[in-house]
């Protein structure tokens, strides 16, 4: 590849960056927004709990048919639609007139998000050359990495301004700009499938679904028999999924040659593993800093700000030494530093430490993400075969969301138990739930080869 090309390739990653940003930025944004969201729209704590869940329900669940969708109809395209039904169902939240109305528009935003989510991962292994796709992995991590840590800060200078409607208005010229870069910069790649097998999306709905909607809801169901339903529904929906593309061959949803890659099969279960603690500490850190240390929620959200930025700036580091030294180096020193910093965090909280020491461990996470996100998506999925890409990004993507359900579920019990012994006592000891799990990855990513 020559330098013009490989420049093309940059500006086309760059405009595929602002759909990652605004999808994974809504997270932490709305989450700030919600105390207003309630008081001026006379919403119950439960509908509250909801403008979060859906759009993480209909980002998540559909995510292995949407990255298939991909291949079928082409990346470019999927994801324009899927942002244009992102910035549409946004501008029209700023609009909502009660809760009821913005719970389903939120539904429909999130249906956006997954639409155009997998997409770019599947483009930047096809446009990059192999060589490269660990530095173009590590600029679309730290974006990535930058959108939750900055989320909060964002989230209520819009709210202090504006108010609520702001912060789903935004999105308006953001996602126009987005739209209109993609359609310059991004080429229309050929097509890799010529069907979707409409049973095996039937079939990863439900088994998505019934795992997510289990975790996603267990707390608030108090782990009755409803959750175990879904859950067991959810099994058995992967199961019969399993058998249906045993049958299929390369025309599966998810064809099982994706399985055969080598890194692949360690790249899932360490991002898994990502997803279940990085989307998880912010909840026990930020009641941590507002209850037990007493600071504003404002005070609190700058408190992660080094986090953002270590990550941002360690990630591009990190996926070019991803392209020049030995697989799973740099992830495993990354996944060794985000075990240390939880640990510390988990100390620091039980011992009611003050914001100062807290500093340490925010600044280690920071490096911590630079280090572990870019190389492992660079590895998992740079030997992919072409015809099959978007379904491995669908693949990838869901583990990563069904990491993150399962952790804030985990998490959420482990704190709800041990803050019956003081809030730093609680909020530490959830800290160390997600270090178990992260051995697990550690131990993946140390089977990366070349």
């Amino acid at each position: 590849m020559n330098k013009s090309d490989l420049a093309s390739s940059y500006k086309a990653l760059a405009a595929l960056c602002v759909g990652l940003f605004l999808t994974l930025i809504d997270q932490s944004m709305v989450a700030v927004a919600l105390p207003a969201i309630a008081a001026e729209l006379d919403a119950s704590t439960n509908q509250i709990v909801w403008v979060v869940a859906i759009y993480l329900l209909t980002f998540a669940v559909p995510l292995l048919i949407t990255g298939r969708l991909g291949d079928r109809f082409g990346q470019r395209r999927m994801y324009m639609i899927g942002m244009a039904i992102f910035v549409i169902a946004a501008g029209l939240c700023a609009f909502a007139p009660s809760i009821e109305v913005l719970i389903l528009l939120r539904a429909i935003q999130g249906f956006g998000g997954s639409l155009l989510n997998p997409q770019p991962m599947a483009v930047i292994n096809r446009i990059f050359p192999r060589e490269h796709r660990g530095t173009a992995m590590g600029y679309w991590s730290a974006v990535g990495g930058s959108a939750g840590m900055f989320g909060p800060v964002i989230g209520g200078l819009v709210v202090a301004a504006g108010g609520w409607r702001w912060v789903f208005a935004i999105y308006i010229p953001v996602g126009i700009i987005s739209l209109i870069a993609v359609a310059i910069y991004v080429p229309q790649l050929e097509r890799t499938t010529s069907a979707v097998d409409i049973p095996s999306a039937l079939l990863s709905l439900i088994a998505v679904a019934g795992v997510t909607v289990a975790f996603q809801q267990g707390p608030e169901w108090e782990w009755g028999w409803a959750v175990w339903a879904a859950l067991a529904v959810g099994i058995f929906g992967f199961y019969a999924l399993y058998r249906r593309q045993k049958s299929r061959g390369d025309d599966a949803l998810i064809p099982l040659k994706l399985f055969s890659v080598h890194n692949f099969k360690y790249g899932i279960i360490a991002v898994f593993t990502l997803g279940f603690a990085v989307y998880t500490v912010q909840l026990p850190v930020m009641q941590y800093l507002q209850v037990e240390l007493g600071m504003g929620s404002a005070a609190a959200g700058l408190v992660l700000i080094p986090m953002g930025v270590m990550s941002v700036l360690v990630a591009p580091l990190a996926g070019r030494l991803t392209d020049r030294i030995a697989p799973g180096t740099v992830s495993t020193i990354g996944f060794g530093t985000m075990i240390l910093s939880l640990l510390l965090f988990g100390i620091f909280m039980i011992s009611g430490a003050s914001m100062w020491w807290l500093l340490i461990p925010v600044t280690l996470l920071g490096i911590a993400n630079g280090l572990a996100w870019s190389p492992n998506s660079a590895i998992a999925l740079r030997d992919l075969p072409a015809d099959a890409m978007g379904a491995g990004s669908g693949v990838y993507n869901t583990s990563r969301q069904v990491g993150a359900v399962i952790g804030s579920a985990s998490m959420g019990a482990v704190m709800q138990v041990g803050v019956a012994y003081g809030v730093g006592f609680g909020m530490g000891i959830a800290m160390f739930v997600p270090v178990a799990v992260l051995l697990v990855g550690l131990g993946a990513v140390r089977q990366f080869r070349a």
